[in-house]
């Protein structure tokens, strides 16, 4: 995986991980792919944590142009790919892995949280 550059919020660093969220190269390089798809490079990955699902909690991943006050931002793939987390995700999400699977089995992002105490039976949130 490579490292990435982190950018946090200049207020409330004390609750932001200095690992942050980790995208693994085939995730990057997905997320590189589905923006050349869109043709935009003003868009970044979003990671969020939403109420609802089975669990109480549930993952957001989408692409998004806006900037929001206390966002956690993090750059992989040559600076080609931002991921931004907003500041009440943050301790939510602090050291969680995204990975990219393709497999005959299964096909999508994956989210490896070592912050989540528990996952319902169909995968889609935690608590």
């Amino acid at each position: 995986m490579t490292a990435p550059q982190t950018t946090s919020p200049e207020t409330d660093t004390a609750a932001a991980s200095p690992v942050g969220v980790v995208l693994s190269d085939p995730a990057a390089e997905k997320v590189k792919a589905l923006l050349a798809q869109e043709g935009r490079d003003d868009l970044a990955l979003r990671v969020a944590v939403q109420p609802g699902g089975c669990s109480g909690l549930r993952y957001q991943l989408f692409f998004d142009e806006r900037s929001l006050d206390g966002d956690a931002v993090q750059s992989y793939a040559d600076g080609a790919v931002r991921v931004v987390v907003d500041r009440m995700s943050v301790p939510y999400l602090a050291g969680a892995k995204i990975d990219f699977v393709d497999t005959i089995e299964k096909q999508g992002f994956t989210i490896d949280n070592p912050n989540a105490g528990g996952s319902c039976a169909c995968g889609e949130s935690f608590h």
